[in-house]
């Protein structure tokens, strides 16, 4: 079976808000073109970039998200599904149609300059990775830390790209006022899985080597082992945060993965390419965690599962923190030391 070189999903899934689905005729005779697929980077002129977190089981005031869809492709990701709301599929148009706010930086800073703003946490990549691959030139998200590093406001950052370290004077800026928390998601330590599972993310070695640049330099931070995938990759997870702590990480944390939505599809293609043999066992156990289905939305459940394959990876997650000495969360960032500045007026540092 041939698949798509450098992407997750192997094909665009009908979109749930669409009436009109363009199929193709299996028997056709079609010229494909074998040209690696180009990502498209479309403007998005919002005016508005703090988006209030409402969900009970996450733990920020406030979300920032520079960029909508995501280049690093990784075929499990839950975020898949909100492309479907600007008219894309959560396949492929997911990875290769990056929608980009280029005001991020200066929306941040008039938001936090506005006397109605009421502090709160910033999570940054709680949708998409606030570090793919385009940051490197765009740099919208150093663009923000700047802006957060001026007013000394608390943000929490995850992402899977070792690019979070080129921003480092910003991050120690943050961390002199104890505002800031870094994790790298590592969901792998086989070079081999990792390229076709997150095929534009940094390498495992990479990030690891990330961690140990931001522990060096007094950031805290820590590893997300996210998604654990049942029967695919759950049985790294020990050693996952071995590594972490070597490297100098602090704390961590885990989910469990879950598939809404067209993910499912995406990610069974994904199964019927990489692992064949495996897809039903994979399917089979992603179903005991979440109460028979692939997915659930319940607080509290949907990012840890229920039954007898979550509780054992819960208390395999436990033991080999404490065993460790690993923090399961990581330090509160603090906005003790948070200032009103005017847009045009704030010092950098």
């Amino acid at each position: 079976m041939n698949s798509i070189r450098g992407r997750g999903a192997q094909g665009n899934p009908a979109n749930r808000f669409q009436a009109l689905q363009v199929e193709v005729d299996e028997d056709a005779w079609v010229d494909e073109d074998s040209r690696p697929l180009r990502t498209e980077f479309l403007r998005d002129d919002s005016q508005e970039i703090l988006a209030r977190n409402s969900a009970e089981d996450l733990s920020f005031d406030y979300g920032v998200n520079p960029y909508r869809g995501c280049e690093h492709g990784c075929s499990y990701c839950y975020a898949r599904t909100y492309h479907e709301y600007l008219g894309y599929s959560a396949g492929l148009d997911f990875e290769s149609r990056i929608v980009v706010k280029p005001e991020a930086p200066r929306l941040l800073a008039e938001a936090l300059a506005r006397p109605g703003y009421r502090l709160g946490k910033i999570s940054m990549s709680g949708v998409t990775d606030c570090y793919q691959p385009i940051e490197r030139t765009l740099k919208l998200t150093r663009g923000c830390l700047e802006v957060m590093a001026t007013f000394r406001q608390p943000v929490v950052l995850i992402t899977k790209n070792a690019l979070v370290t080129r921003d480092l004077d910003a991050l120690r800026e943050l961390s002199r006022w104890q505002a800031v928390a870094v994790y790298l998601s590592v969901t792998t330590l086989d070079p081999a899985l990792a390229r076709v599972l997150e095929p534009r993310a940094s390498t495992p070695r990479a990030r690891l080597e990330a961690l140990e640049q931001l522990s060096a330099a007094g950031v805290a931070c820590g590893v997300s082992a996210a998604p654990m995938i049942p029967g695919l990759n759950d049985h790294e997870l020990p050693e996952i945060l071995k590594a972490v702590k070597e490297v100098g990480g602090s704390f961590a944390a885990y989910s469990m993965v879950r598939l809404p939505g067209a993910v499912a599809e995406v990610f069974g293609d994904w199964l019927d390419h990489h692992r064949p043999g495996a897809k039903e066992k994979v399917l089979g156990r992603i179903r005991d965690a979440h109460g028979g289905r692939l997915n659930r939305n319940t607080p509290g459940e949907r990012m840890r599962g229920t039954g007898p394959v979550a509780e054992q990876l819960r208390a395999l997650f436990h033991a080999s923190c404490r065993r460790l000495g690993l923090a399961t969360t990581a330090p509160e960032v603090k906005g003790d030391h948070f200032r009103r500045c005017l847009p045009d007026q704030g010092e950098l540092f």
